[in-house]
Formats: C-alpha cells, structure tokens, sequence
C-alpha cells in the first residue's frame, strides 16, 4: 500500500452508525489527525441529534460537530429538478439513493472549508456506486482536499470485524433487537434495500422487510381520490392546500405508503461494472411522477416532450453514475427546466392497492383543443388534408418501391 498523504483536519460524512462510528477512531488512530463530523438530516427518519453524544464519546470537540436539516434543500434543489424530468434510470429506479449524494458532498466540502480542513472522508464501500458519487462531487467541488476511502484502505470488510474493532477500541454500538439482513439507507425521496437473501435475485423478500408501505393486498378496500397542483413544472400543493417542498413530499410519502404505492425490486447495472439487485420503497415519488407525466401531456408541444424523453435516459444516468455537479447535466438541466414554463395546472388521481390512476388534468396553459380533437363534426379539420399528409410522409417509400421493381 502507497504511503499514506498527511492532513491535519478532514470532515467525516457521519451518520453515528457502526461504519462511520468505526471510520471516526479509524482515522484518529491511522491518520493522526483532527476529526470534523457533518449529519445531514434529509427526511431518513432516524433521529440525528444522538450522533452528536456519540461524536462527543468518541473525542470530538463540540464546535466540531455539524447537524444540519438539509430536507427543504433536498426535495427544493435536487428532487424537483430531477422529477422535472420524469427520471428513471433503466425502467424502474426513481434514484432515491443517487439524488442525496451530491447534496452530502456539497455540505461536506463547505464544512471543510468552513473550519479549513484539509480532507473529507465517506463510509462508502470500493464496490458501489456510492464512492464514485461522493468522490466526483468533492473533485468538482474542491479537488485540492484529500479524500480518504476507509473501506479501499483497511481490511475491516465483514460486520464481525467492525464489531470486533469497536469492542477493542470501546466504541459502544446499540443494540436494536433482531439485526436486520438488510443494508438500507433512507431519505424524504426513498428507502433502499440490498443484501441477505436480496443477492439471490430469483429470492423474493420476505413481507416484513418492507418498512414504509402496505403491502397492496392489505391497502384500504377504497380507493382515495387526490389533486396536485404544479407550477413550472414543480408540485406546489397537495388537495389545494399549498405546502413547502419537504412537507409536500412528507404528504404524498403519507398516502403512498398507506395505498401499498411505489414498492420496486430490480437487478441495476452498477456503475462499477457489477450487477446488483436492489428493492426500493419510493411512494411519494411514485406518485408524483405519473401526475407529473400527466400535466405534461396537455401543457408540452409534441415534439418538445418527445425529445426530453430522449434526453431523459442521459440525464438518469448521469445522476446514478455521480455526474451531478458536471456541465452535461447542468446543460441538460437547463433545457428540461425551459421546458417547465408552461407545466401548470391540476391532475386529479385515484390511489388504490398499489396503483396510481390519472383520472382528470387540466391548465389554463392546455394544448388540447377539443375543436380539432373531437370524434363529432367540426368546422376547423379538413380531413381530406390527411391524404396529402400522408403520401408525403410516404414519398421515399414509394420512390424506393419503383426502383426496386
């Protein structure tokens, strides 16, 4: 192994876990240095305030810790932008876990230059797609830190192992009952789950894995009807009632989870070259994108939205890939978002067992014109135009045909 390069100061993304707490002496103890700790609370659902004990346990000044509520930033900067688009990457994945990294890494990189470390660490293993999306956001951000990555450094890769080092080195890890199979990590957008029996991909997850959401078979017998309101393109209230970006999430996380909506298990191409099967509970985002689509359908110009659906895999995979802060996506960004001027309006939906059912959309902004549109007489179609249409649509298939004869 190269020798390790010097620093006096690094800022630690710390959750007061078993990884991170481990990290925290680890990098006392290997680097000699001074440990600066940042808990971003982004709607996980896990109170934050006790890593703070937890960090003074283990030696860090007071004035050295940071907890900061990053939840109105989160959904504001990074979902909206990102629903803006209709993002999935490949097919399924709504991209709860890829949006919040960028988010963390930003906030570290400000922390450092705040108390004037010289380095940022993460938790994040060498075989995921976490590493490369906190490392590109630091580069692009302040690519003079030095960027330490315990887990490509020590040989603490099993959970007994970190045990062991906590025990040895007195770290207290608490106990919640039964451990769960299951690595997860959550956020305001989504829950994910990977390990235990999930490797086996024809394996299916046992019902209690599942945190957030009914099952649909034990969702409400009737069905709830909803309206959402957007405004250039972002969700702005919720039933009529406007709210701040994170509440409006929070609600439509509420009634997602409650109807059984937004339950994805998937096989996902890593961006390090391995296939990984992953389930994810993602119900307000669920919900969100299918009206999203739908208020689009009346507001956007035909072809306009159909190139957006082109640019849309592109942008899906420069999130999941760690691409965030790169002039691709911002390039990308700005054309989704000139798209939005005109994205307002209502879409009226029926959430029942699993399911999320456009039932209305409407805007002062419309481009459905049931003059043209409607199946009755009209005065503004001559259909006999079509057949013109049509022949010139078919010009090189019938030129090509007489060649070919």
């Amino acid at each position: 192994m190269s020798k390790r390069k010097h620093v006096n100061k690094v800022v630690l993304a710390y959750s007061g876990g078993l990884d991170t707490s481990v990290i925290l002496k680890w990098l006392q103890d290997e680097y000699n240095c001074e440990v600066v700790t940042f808990t971003a609370d982004i709607g996980q659902g896990e109170e934050v305030e006790p890593a703070r004990q937890k960090a003074i346990s283990l030696g860090i000044k007071p004035e050295n810790i940071f907890i900061e509520d990053l939840q109105e930033e989160f959904v504001r900067d990074y979902v909206f932008p990102m629903f803006r688009a209709n993002t999935i990457y490949e097919g399924e994945y709504l991209l709860g876990t890829s949006i919040a990294r960028p988010l963390i890494a930003k906030r570290q990189v400000e922390i450092a230059r705040l108390v004037n470390a010289d380095a940022v660490s993460h938790g994040a293993t060498g075989k995921g797609n976490d590493q490369v999306r906190f490392e590109m956001g630091y580069l692009s951000l302040n690519s003079k830190l030095t960027i330490i990555a315990p887990w490509r450094e020590w040989d603490l890769n099993s959970r007994e192992k970190l045990l062991q080092y906590a025990e040895t080195h007195g770290i207290f890890i608490e106990k919640k009952g039964k451990k769960s199979p299951y690595s997860t990590d959550a956020n305001l957008l989504h829950i994910s789950y990977e390990g235990g029996i999930l490797e086996n991909p024809n394996a299916e997850p046992e019902e209690d894995m599942w945190r957030w959401t009914n099952s649909p078979e034990k969702a409400p017998n009737e069905a709830e009807y909803i309206s959402l309101d957007f405004k250039n393109g972002d969700l702005i209230a919720i039933n009529g009632i406007e709210l701040s970006p994170a509440n409006l999430l929070r609600k439509l996380n509420e009634l997602g989870s409650k109807h059984g909506i937004g339950r994805t298990d998937i096989v996902e191409n890593r961006y390090v070259g391995m296939k990984s099967r992953g389930a994810y509970e993602t119900p307000g985002g669920t919900i969100m994108i299918k009206a999203h689509r739908a208020i689009e359908s009346i507001t956007l110009d035909r072809e306009e939205a159909h190139l957006k659906d082109e640019l849309m895999p592109k942008y899906a995979k420069l999130i999941y890939n760690g691409f965030w802060f790169s002039p691709e996506r911002r390039m990308i960004q700005s054309a989704i978002d000139k798209t939005q001027e005109n994205v307002e309006g209502r879409v009226k939906l029926k959430l029942y067992k699993g399911n999320v059912i456009v039932v209305g959309r409407s805007s002062p902004k419309s481009l459905f014109n049931n003059n043209y549109a409607t199946f009755e007489e009209d005065v503004v179609y001559d259909q006999r135009d079509a057949g013109g249409f049509i022949k010139l649509n078919a010009l090189r298939f019938i030129i090509a045909g007489n060649v070919r004869k």
